[in-house]
């Protein structure tokens, strides 16, 4: 079944929503009886997402996450209360939604997904889904939910300009797509031309919007307790599962995201946002994977994550003065390679170049000729292990090892690292 869903990448990528209506019409609309909080941005939004699933499961709801991509395993993706949805499940679900494809209805591997999703949570009977928008927003499958309970869009970066647009401006129109008539948004910390387009569209539809910053905040001492103050409530002595302060900012939309839902008829207490912020997990954002020398992988794959990337590795340094940092650099030949690694450089102290294994992954020789004015060391292995295997030859017991630029590489060195296998081809 995973294969039949990664064969339909044939199709491509196909902004706009008429698909994935009829393809639910045809199995009851299961995303109608779903409450659904809708979560969309450049960068931030899995991790707010995780948080706002975490905080909702410790105050006793049965939730729905979906997220995209996966690290490893294709069910990461589709999620209860943490756990991913089971294989029979995936089987038997799948076959229902290719038994309606008829009439020259193609759905893309995205849409065919979020149809699995939807249905898996309304059979479930979640009590609220949160939602991951997949690319832009607007057009995005996870779009066909028509009255969610409340959305945020946390960031506004430049990524996927071939189909969002080459301005922020432009990008934040498309992810200003999930803002519906009357129903509050988020909007999260980005530049005032991106502010301005969200509230317009905000305003046209006469959606309340609260803004990062101005009607609510996070404040954060040395010792990382947090304090959240936002329009109706106060919540103080909080702590965060996700390393880096890049995380706070996330914190704070989905706090604000679940004052909202509160509002709705959500509630959570104080001890559900305490224990659920205080234990989420999220794979691949600055997670630890080994120790002595210390092995970190984290997701950054445009060039506001490699800043908050790059803010992490600063910390680190002030705190570890006698460490170096040595970064296992892998990414997409459509991404901005230059403005991924400027930030990070003058952070690390060695460079080791990989490729994950996906054609449209850059070679390693496409990597060094960016780095032509790098005057660290330089090393090469083309297999991501052995690109570990490399880095951590060079390191000390108490070095920090980065490993960024993909997900995809992400996936095949934690597969490797914990023994199991990937899903058969990732998209």
């Amino acid at each position: 079944m995973i294969e039949y869903l990664y064969a339909l990448q044939k199709h491509g990528i196909k902004l706009g929503l008429e698909t994935m209506q009829i393809l639910l019409d045809r199995v009851g609309n299961p995303h109608r009886s779903l409450r659904v909080l809708h979560i969309g941005g450049t960068n931030g939004k899995g991790s707010t997402a995780a948080m706002v699933a975490a905080v909702l499961q410790h105050a006793g709801r049965r939730v729905g996450l979906y997220t995209s991509p996966h690290l490893v395993e294709f069910r990461e993706r589709i999620r209860i209360n943490g756990c991913m949805i089971p294989e029979p499940h995936v089987e038997a679900l799948i076959t229902r939604l290719r038994a309606v494809l008829e009439d020259n209805l193609e759905p893309t591997f995205f849409e065919m997904t979020t149809a699995l999703a939807v249905l898996y949570f309304a059979e479930s009977e979640v009590d609220v889904a949160v939602l991951e928008v997949g690319l832009g927003g607007r057009f995005d499958a996870t779009n066909v939910v028509e009255h969610p309970l409340a959305s945020v869009i946390t960031t506004i970066g430049l990524d996927h300009q071939e189909y969002l647009g080459h301005t922020e401006e432009a990008i934040a129109f498309e992810k200003g797509g999930i803002i519906k008539p009357s129903v509050p948004v988020v909007i999260g910390r980005m530049g005032e031309e991106a502010e301005q387009v969200l509230r317009r569209i905000a305003q046209d539809r006469a959606a309340p919007l609260w803004q990062l910053g101005r009607d609510f905040a996070i404040d954060g001492t040395r010792f990382e307790r947090l304090t959240y103050r936002g329009m109706t409530r106060v919540w103080e002595d909080l702590t965060c599962g996700l390393t880096g302060r890049h995380q706070w900012d996330n914190a704070a939309c989905a706090l604000a995201l679940l004052e909202l839902a509160d509002r709705a008829g959500m509630a959570v207490d104080a001890a559900a946002v305490r224990n659920g912020l205080r234990t989420v997990s999220w794979e691949g954002r600055l997670e630890v994977i080994g120790e002595y020398p210390t092995v970190v992988l984290d997701g950054a794959h445009n060039p506001a994550a490699a800043h908050a990337l790059a803010e992490y590795l600063t910390d680190f340094a002030v705190s570890h003065p006698t460490s170096r940092i040595i970064l296992v650099w892998g990414m997409m030949r459509d991404k901005d390679r230059r403005g991924f690694i400027d930030p990070l450089l003058p952070c690390v102290s060695e460079i080791v170049l990989t490729q994950a294994t996906l054609a449209r992954s850059a070679t390693v020789q496409e990597l060094r000729a960016t780095l032509h004015e790098w005057q660290g060391p330089v090393h090469e292995a083309v297999l991501p292990m052995d690109a570990l295997t490399v880095a951590r030859s060079r390191a000390m017991p108490h070095d920090l090892i980065c490993i960024a630029g993909s997900l995809m590489l992400l996936g095949d060195i934690k597969a490797a690292v914990c023994g199991c296998g990937l899903s058969p081809i990732r998209g």
